[in-house]
């Protein structure tokens, strides 16, 4: 594999199962992570009792101009939160500790569609996951802090940055921290296609005369926008509606489109080869 444009497969993130389904690709990955509204951010708040948390954040995988500029090339998840909130705590914590910061886990989920087969058994979701390793560090550079700030504010909506009161003010500066996560290991999986079912099932005519399968596409659609109470403008801006119906567009054919696709192919076993 290149690993220019690869995750090296690891102990820590190789996919045993459906292998036929995993994906190393740094591209495929980083789409999955940043067309994801949520991200699931796991960690452990106290190495003495090893029960991990889950919270629910916005980020954004990206690579900040000025790191690029000065030939580092790798790519990092930001992550935005509160200043006092625990895990923000235990990366600065972590860092004065002399660590490489603190050890994190993020996934990326979307559900593309329903995929009904004959039998419970083989009935599928049309999906797309990744999961990233490694250690997360608070932004101390405030260029870096507002370029990210910047970025995951315009991840929700393009250009919603320059739509709004900015730059930031003092208050809102010292209220908000981002984490970045330097990146050890990655791995995706995607599933997309008609569906598939068992020889023996597909040879049994009972059981296709009546059994419907298919799939039903699944997209998050937007719907139109509400103005708030006080607002003031007599229009919705182009950016907020250029957004909807785009990205409603988009969404809706990529769903229809991955449940037309034959079902994803197995590799072949080495002994079969």
């Amino acid at each position: 594999m290149d690993e220019s444009t690869t995750y090296p497969q690891t102990v820590a993130n190789k996919v045993n199962r459906y292998k036929h389904q995993a994906t190393y690709d740094v591209d495929t990955i980083h789409g999955i992570v940043n067309s994801t509204p949520v991200l699931h951010v796991s960690f452990v708040p106290d190495p003495a009792i090893p029960a991990p948390i889950v919270i629910p954040m916005i980020g954004q995988m990206a690579l900040f101009p000025r790191d690029e500029a000065n030939g580092n090339s790798t790519w990092k998840c930001y992550l935005h939160g509160y200043v006092s909130s625990r895990l923000m705590n235990l990366a600065d914590t972590a860092v004065k500790r002399g660590e490489e910061g603190i050890p994190l886990c993020v996934a990326a989920t979307k559900v593309d569609g329903f995929v009904l087969s004959l039998t419970p058994y083989s009935h599928n979701y049309n999906y797309r996951s990744a999961v990233l390793q490694g250690f997360g560090t608070i932004v101390e550079d405030i260029d870096e802090k507002i370029w990210a700030m910047k970025l995951i504010t315009n991840s929700v909506v393009p250009d919603r940055y320059e739509n709004t009161r900015v730059p930031p003010d003092n208050a809102e500066m010292q209220s908000t921290r981002i984490l970045k996560m330097s990146i050890t290991a990655a791995s995706g999986k995607v599933r997309e296609g008609v569906p598939e079912d068992e020889r023996k099932d597909m040879k049994n005519e009972a059981v296709l005369d009546a059994v419907w399968t298919g799939v039903v596409p699944v997209y998050e659609k937007f719907v139109e926008p509400v103005s708030g109470p006080y607002n003031r403008m007599q229009r919705i801006p182009e950016h907020v509606s250029k957004f909807v119906n785009e990205e409603n567009a988009r969404r809706e054919e990529y769903a229809r489109e991955a449940a037309k696709k034959p079902a994803p192919v197995k590799r072949v076993k080495k002994s079969e080869d």
